[in-house]
């Protein structure tokens, strides 16, 4: 007999790869969006670095997203609430530094 581990997969590492894969699809999707805007008007005007810092951040953010979401399962669910609007939060405050520099002055 052969545990479910020398068998293949564990549940729990496909789950993680779908998850995998649905953060990477959604970054995709998101990417598309200035990437289509650049080919009708000049006011977007990413470079190569700009979709690698974005979906850097947006990916990191998603995965965050569900390992947070993963360890606090058993938690109260405004407390989840809060602690997603809290990454929100973070993910949000450094997009707008890092697009036009509100505190440090890393954008732009």
């Amino acid at each position: 007999m052969h545990t479910a581990g020398e068998q293949g997969r564990t549940a729990h590492e496909v789950a993680m790869g779908i998850d995998l894969l649905r953060v990477g699809l959604a970054t995709a999707v998101i990417l598309l969006i200035p990437l289509v805007a650049m080919q009708f008007t000049r006011e977007v005007a990413w470079s190569a670095v700009d979709f690698g810092v974005a979906a850097l951040l947006l990916a990191g953010a998603g995965l965050a997203c569900l390992r947070t979401a993963r360890r606090v399962a058993h938690w109260r669910p405004w407390q989840r609430v809060a602690l997603v609007a809290a990454l929100a939060t973070a993910f949000a405050a450094l997009w707008v530094e890092l697009a036009v520099g509100v505190f440090f002055n890393l954008g732009s």
